[in-house]
């Protein structure tokens, strides 16, 4: 994997989590250091820049560092949690925690910051659709997809689900190879070759 050493302002969002308009103030006002391309308005941003601006705002830089998108799998059955984390792991491109309850996953996507959770709907401690809720009530956590997991059919609570924040929701069971493509359609991934 080839690693880049010069960002647009809108992949520096993306990596940044926050939106392009962010990152524009920012360098419009020297607080994230680049250049514009010669003869036109657009503005580059090299990797050590990038990383300084990170490092100085709290941004955590592992996103930076590794190139892979950050997958949080909460369930509270830890066989299915170590069959879904084999499957992304064969992906390689998936940087991957994992939790068993709902306090567990809401510190983890507090610390960890990932791209995609993949959430049970039926927690020991509490439901899906609040650990939903708690996410989009963060405004920093926009732009965190939740790809939520249930043996439940009922469709008024699948709606309800997508009503709280969920972007996705599957049905249990189902293949490691269908969730996996399901995720990277959620984030904008090519299918990966899973050998």
């Amino acid at each position: 994997m080839t690693t880049k050493t010069v960002f647009t302002t809108g992949e520096a969002a993306k990596i940044c989590k926050v939106s392009q308009q962010t990152i524009i103030r920012c360098f419009d006002n020297g607080s994230l250091k680049g250049f514009r391309v010669p003869g036109s308005k657009f503005r580059r941003i090299p990797r050590e820049q990038l990383f300084l601006f990170m490092k100085d705002n709290g941004i955590p830089t592992d996103a930076l560092e590794s190139g892979k998108k950050k997958l949080l799998i909460v369930d509270d059955d830890q066989d299915l949690v170590d069959l879904m984390q084999d499957g992304f792991q064969r992906d390689a491109r998936f940087d991957i925690r994992t939790a068993n309850n709902g306090f567990d996953a809401g510190m983890g996507v507090k610390e960890f910051r990932p791209d995609l959770v993949i959430l049970d709907v039926m927690l020991p401690d509490i439901n899906g659709k609040e650990v939903c809720q708690r996410v989009r009530s963060d405004p920093s956590m926009d732009t965190v997809k939740i790809l939520c997991i249930s043996g439940m059919v009922e469709h008024s609570k699948v709606d309800g689900l997508k009503a709280a924040g969920a972007n996705d929701f599957m049905q249990k069971p189902f293949s490691i190879d269908d969730l996996v493509g399901r995720a990277c359609n959620l984030l904008e991934m090519d299918r990966g070759v899973i050998g």
